[in-house]
């Protein structure tokens, strides 16, 4: 474990939860069907990779007028799951339950029950400008969609397996098996030097301007500390000697967790592997304000853990040349 002086004061914030997803009330039979004659409950649409979005809000509509609207149009959702009932800062009356519509594809505008206002947007394209609760659901909503797409048959024996539990578990009904969504844990690192320079690293192109914390998946049968250690060796040839886990985030495309970590080494020299990354560099704080103001460089969005791993180390907030 690092010693104290190489951290500060505290670890990153921790993110509340907005939703309780009543993992013990979703198992009810007949709890989606209820939910849905209910005319206080609420849904967020997703179609694909896309959200509903309304300006800069998650569209939430009331479930039962909506699933009339588009089943009417000939667009019933899909897949219905159960997303959790508001938690009282969620920005909803506190107890209102919620549920995911998933369609089969984008529905205009202005049909079907979504106003004219309304837009088909990506995560990555509106995280930004999103509140917490909207960031919150658009990132439960694509997780547990994500993993319904992939895995619709029984993997022992094929049998195209059936949704139960409020959207949250997948039956084979010729052997009763029961499969559950998956997510893939990922370690995300900062990686400081003997004289306390940053390395970051990037994929691409040799004279790409993007740079970033190292990361990698964590392998069957290894901890997360082990991880840290093979993935930067593996991609830079640095020699970790160090860790501290600090915080993480789910990164649902498709499904992963991504576990933050700073790490400490002696090693003053990084070789990029040339597949994964393809260029190294080392910044004193001074540096890398520099050359993010200058254009020279640029880091992860502020949507992402990575870019609160490095202003952990930076200490404090790093100005883009955009000025925010």
């Amino acid at each position: 474990m690092l010693a104290a002086n190489h951290l500060r004061d505290t670890l990153l914030p921790v993110r509340p939860a907005l939703m309780d997803r009543g993992s013990t009330e979703r198992m009810r039979p007949g709890m989606v069907a209820d939910l849905l004659a209910d005319p206080n409950t609420r849904a967020v649409v997703l179609a694909g990779r896309q959200g509903l979005v309304q300006g800069d809000r998650l569209f939430v509509a009331n479930a039962q007028a909506l699933h009339t609207d588009l089943a009417g149009a000939g667009a019933a959702p899909e897949l219905v799951v159960y997303l959790g009932s508001a938690l009282p800062d969620a920005g909803l009356p506190a107890g209102t339950e919620v549920l995911l519509f998933v369609l089969a594809g984008p529905v205009e505008p202005g049909t079907a029950g979504i106003p004219h206002d309304a837009a088909w947007e990506g995560f990555r394209d509106v995280a930004a400008r999103l509140d917490a609760t909207s960031t919150a659901l658009f990132v439960e909503s694509s997780a547990i969609a994500n993993w319904h797409a992939g895995h619709t048959h029984c993997p022992r024996c094929g049998t195209p397996t059936e949704v139960e539990a409020g959207g949250w578990v997948r039956r084979c009904p010729a052997d009763s098996t029961e499969h559950y969504p998956r997510t893939d844990p990922a370690i995300i690192v900062t990686v400081v030097g003997p004289d306390g320079r940053l390395l970051l690293g990037g994929g691409g192109p040799a004279d790409a301007r993007n740079y970033s914390t190292l990361a990698g998946f964590v392998e069957p049968g290894e901890s997360l500390e082990q991880a840290v250690v093979r993935e930067i060796f593996e991609e830079v040839g640095v020699r970790v000697r160090a860790c501290q886990y600090l915080g993480s985030q789910s990164w649902p495309f498709p499904a992963s967790l991504m576990l933050g970590f700073t790490a400490v080494t002696d090693d003053a020299e990084a070789r990029p592997d040339g597949v994964e990354v393809t260029r190294a560099r080392w910044f004193s704080r001074a540096e890398l304000q520099e050359a993010v103001l200058s254009g020279e460089i640029t880091i992860s969005s502020r949507l992402s853990i990575a870019r609160a791993l490095i202003e952990h180390w930076y200490g404090g907030r790093i100005s883009d040349l955009t000025g925010a």
